[in-house]
């Protein structure tokens, strides 16, 4: 008996990159007008990363950026993909996000991620003299839940606003540490496919066959990051993916370059271990025409059963990533 094949949900993750030429201000606004664009298709939310020190992305202030994206919207939900939480007092988030959801109820969420999202020294001047153990992250969450959840009778730190907004908490990851916290506390899950791909099937597994219902979610949930970059025709596609592969490959040598311009045949030219190394860094990515799209997405579905692809396009052509998620959200008719 054949089974039917569930429709993930769409979202969208923005590292909200700095273009060559740009600015941070155009890169800002152009994070929003993405944001409008994807709530005007009927996706489900729009997330932002946190990273530090680094020239080409603009995502530091992340909670500063969920409130100006969530202000220039009206429905889709917000927030943030993720709060890097060894970063922050537990506190801090609570009161941070608290806020948010005072201003947009119903409307913000809260991923939350135990990477530093940075570089060593950048990461020794944001938590100061703090060691990070791998018993703090689990801890860490846990005092967000109670901070956010109702007060309790004696409670004597009291995230105000923050307190009783309940503001929903995600766990994101690449490997299994979150998947089995995640499953542990009944939360929702997102797999960081969009980079790590590696252990996705691995981790979606461990966190269903692990899930304990909870108050926040009485079944599992599973989002997966996927680089998308779709055009009208497939071999447009792959030229207009060179500025990501660029990307990766910037990541992988330790060279932060503002998104450049595609290059035609930029493969081509490269190495095969690089090309290799970026061929695994996108083994999750959906690149081509709407039909290679539209196959691409449905075998993702096939293989993971995710509820949600949180997608991440990162094109040079501003109007040109508007329209690739045009074309994802008519192969997935949203």
């Amino acid at each position: 008996m054949m089974t039917t094949l569930k429709k993930p949900a769409l979202s969208m993750l923005d590292l909200i990159p700095l273009r060559e030429g740009g600015t941070v201000a155009q890169a800002l606004a152009m994070a929003l007008r993405t944001a409008q664009h994807a709530e005007a298709l009927g996706f489900t939310r729009y997330w932002v990363a946190e990273h530090h020190n680094m020239a080409n992305i603009a995502s530091s202030a992340t909670a500063v950026l969920v409130g100006y994206l969530a202000g220039g919207t009206q429905r889709i939900r917000v927030g943030s993909g993720g709060i890097m939480l060894p970063n922050h007092a537990p506190l801090v988030v609570a009161e941070a996000f608290g806020t948010l959801a005072e201003l947009y109820p119903r409307r913000i969420d809260l991923g939350l991620g135990r990477a530093p999202g940075t570089d060593r020294l950048t990461m020794q001047a944001l938590r100061r003299d703090r060691v990070e153990t791998e018993q703090d992250f689990p801890r860490d969450v846990a005092e967000l839940q109670h901070l956010l959840g109702p007060v309790q009778p004696g409670q004597r730190i009291v995230a105000m606003p923050g307190a009783g907004t309940e503001v929903p908490i995600w766990l994101l990851g690449s490997s299994l540490f979150s998947a089995q916290l995640a499953a542990e506390r009944g939360l929702p899950y997102a797999f960081a496919s969009h980079f790590a791909p590696r252990m996705m099937l691995a981790a979606i597994d461990l966190y269903r066959r692990l899930f304990k219902p909870s108050k926040a979610l009485s079944q599992p949930y599973v989002m997966i990051g996927v680089p998308l970059v779709a055009a009208p025709g497939d071999e447009e596609a792959e030229f207009l993916a060179s500025s990501n592969y660029q990307r990766v490959l910037g990541i992988l040598t330790g060279e932060h370059k503002p998104l450049q311009p595609p290059v035609k045949n930029f493969m081509q030219q490269l190495h095969p271990q690089e090309r290799a190394a970026i061929n695994d860094f996108l083994a999750a990515a959906v690149i081509g025409g709407p039909d290679k799209v539209r196959a691409g997405l449905t075998a993702l579905a096939q293989q993971t059963q995710a509820d949600e692809f949180i997608l991440v396009c990162d094109m040079f052509d501003p109007a040109l990533r508007l329209q690739s998620l045009d074309i994802a959200a008519q192969a997935m008719a949203v």
